[in-house]
């Protein structure tokens, strides 16, 4: 499980093991609709539901030093952001894309987009 907390900072972790920090993250919900048309009829009558993807952006993603997990190995996991009095819970994650830099105090991940097929929220 990869968890990022919000407060003094998001942390991520797999499998209960902190794997690294991130400054910020932002989310983005898109959601597809097909469209039901009618015989004789130039607009659609209505819409069916499609289905949602959510886009998380995370920003300055620094791993640990000595960590042997590797983020480009990571699929098929989920995130949660922890909130005062809720965690909302990405799952079905797959990272889509990652900008990576590098200087004198190791590896930072200056943005890594993540794909999720559900969201969930707990109170």
């Amino acid at each position: 499980m990869l968890t990022f907390t919000t407060g003094g900072d998001i942390s991520i972790e797999v499998n209960g093991k902190r794997l690294a920090v991130a400054q910020s993250y932002r989310v983005r919900t898109d959601r597809s609709a097909i469209p039901v048309e009618a015989l004789g009829s130039h607009e659609p009558v209505g819409h069916i539901t499609g289905s949602c993807v959510h886009r998380l952006e995370l920003t300055r993603v620094e791993l640990f030093a000595g960590e042997d997990a590797d983020f480009y190995e990571l699929e098929d996991f989920n995130v949660v952001i922890a909130r005062p009095g809720r965690r909302v819970i990405y799952t079905g994650c797959r990272w889509s894309g990652i900008d990576e830099s590098a200087g004198q105090g190791g590896c930072v991940l200056e943005t890594v987009t993540i794909l999720a097929a559900r969201r969930a929220v707990l109170r």
